[in-house]
């Protein structure tokens, strides 16, 4: 379903996208076939690149073909594009053939490019000359303004490091919407934009870009009102038709945290029916017993990058909380009915979970019909208040507990941890997670990352994994409101 006026007021409010040009100086380099060169930009770039090419020796007899390969990590120019065969298209592998017929010459590549690497091999040419790489640049484009940035009040060197990383993550992402990754999908993504918004109130305070998102989303829906779980701003505007329950509900608490950072009471008011409608569609999955039916479809519900998890107990967890956030924002709209209803559905949900979920010999809540023990499950029910922290501790000691595996879940388990006042284990948990990432060299935080196995892909391959994504920003959200200099 489309509101036009919705999409009306989210193209008002389209940013304005801050240019900056990157030169990547180095000497003169001359290819002949079969060579290769690659510039190092020194650091994570988003935009627009210029290569500035010339000849060595006799006049070219033919065109030089090069192939151009971006990377945002060094390693993924170890391996090859014909040797993927994921699930997810090659298409967004970064890699690009060109045939220049006259030299010098200047070349703006059309496309946008996310990378720090560029690898530029001559396929062919002539033995009587060689091409020059003389120069490249990358226009750089974000909708974030560097020069807003308030400091980070810490005197601890690491820490300083994992927000300024967390920063550039979420600078690189944020384009006229909040992307998911600026090199893989490029799409406005429900879950992710949370947590980019989050980061946002804490860093550049672009407010009207979460805003332009909230009505993006409210302004095209599936057809029973839905909000979809990703949405296309290009070339117009259309809802991605995959539905996932847990997203849904997001836009609830999104829009509770924008009403905080804001007092924006007009924006809550339009926007307060479509919020409330995720809530009463989600209500209708619950069976006799309310708990909420298992999906059997891939990606009903999302919660983390794991085909193996069961996502029955970290559903009810997020409805639990999105619940709760649409209590608070029932209470500041002075809607006492609608408050009475959402406080009795939630103590109906909540009284479920512990009766039917919550395993008393194992001391933590289950999942499916096979009681699957999970991370993701202990973390939402602490989330969505039906838990404290020793469902924590109690799945830490279960050896097959299944983990977690982004750093979109491990967000939420920090938050958990900080909800249920341990905030020296949220803090080691963010210098473990994250710094780990760090010392592996990551300019901007990654979309996957498994300490045991950090070239892990639910994809089929690391080639189209996203090296700067949004679901990664968090440090800067957690460092600076719960961890500066002057906090509590």
């Amino acid at each position: 379903m489309t509101n036009t006026a919705f999409l009306e007021t989210a193209e008002k409010l389209k940013p304005v996208l801050y240019r900056h040009i990157k030169e990547c100086r180095f000497d003169s380099v001359a290819l002949r076939q079969g060579e290769t060169f690659c510039a190092d930009m020194g650091e994570h770039l988003v935009g627009y690149v210029t290569l500035t090419l010339g000849v060595t020796g006799q006049h070219p007899d033919a065109p030089a073909w090069l192939q151009l390969r971006f990377a945002e990590r060094r390693c993924e120019l170890d391996e090859k594009a014909e040797h993927y065969h994921g699930w997810i298209s090659p298409a967004w592998i970064q890699q690009e053939q060109l045939h220049v017929d006259v030299l010098p010459t200047t070349i703006r590549l059309p496309r946008r490019y996310a990378f720090r690497y560029l690898q530029i091999e001559a396929l062919a040419g002539s033995d009587h000359w060689k091409v020059t790489v003389e120069r490249i640049d990358c226009e750089t484009v974000s909708s974030a303004d560097w020069t807003v940035l308030p400091a980070y009040k810490t005197e601890d060197a690491e820490l300083q490091r994992l927000d300024k990383i967390a920063c550039k993550t979420l600078h690189d992402c944020m384009q006229q919407v909040f992307e998911d990754g600026p090199k893989r999908d490029r799409r406005l993504w429900l879950g992710d934009l949370r947590l980019q918004a989050l980061a946002n109130y804490e860093t550049f305070r672009q407010y009207d870009l979460v805003k332009r998102c909230l009505y993006l989303f409210a302004g095209s829906t599936l057809s029973d009102g839905q909000i979809g779980a990703g949405m296309f701003t290009a070339p117009r505007v259309q809802v991605d038709m995959a539905p996932m329950f847990d997203y849904s509900l997001l836009f609830v608490p999104t829009l509770l945290d924008y009403f905080n950072a804001t007092k924006d009471t007009g924006t809550l008011r339009e926007l307060w029916p479509t919020a409330l409608e995720q809530i009463r569609l989600a209500s209708r999955r619950f069976d006799e017993q309310n708990i909420v039916r298992d999906g059997m479809v891939l990606g009903w519900c999302f919660i983390d990058w794991n085909l193996q998890l069961n996502r029955q107990a970290s559903a009810q967890g997020v409805y639990l909380y999105c619940v709760r956030a649409a209590e608070h924002l029932a209470a500041y709209l002075n809607d006492r009915q609608t408050e009475a209803w959402l406080c009795e559905e939630y103590a109906q949900k909540r009284s479920a979970a512990e009766k039917v979920l919550y395993a008393p010999s194992q001391g933590l809540f289950v999942s499916g019909k096979e009681r699957q023990v999970s991370w993701a499950s202990q973390i939402w029910m602490v989330l969505g208040g039906a838990a404290d922290a020793q469902v924590l501790d109690a799945v830490a000691k279960w050896d097959n507990a299944i983990g977690i595996t982004t750093p979109y879940l491990y967000h939420h388990y920090v938050q958990a941890l900080l909800d249920t006042g341990r905030r020296a284990q949220a803090l080691n948990a963010i210098r473990e997670y994250w710094g780990s990432m760090a010392k592996s060299c990551a300019d901007t935080f990654w979309e996957l990352y498994r300490p045991d196995a950090p070239d892990a892909s639910p994809y089929g391959g690391t080639l189209v994994n996203s090296y700067c994504h949004a679901w990664s920003c968090g440090p800067a959200y957690f460092l600076r409101r719960y961890f500066s200099r002057g906090k509590p």
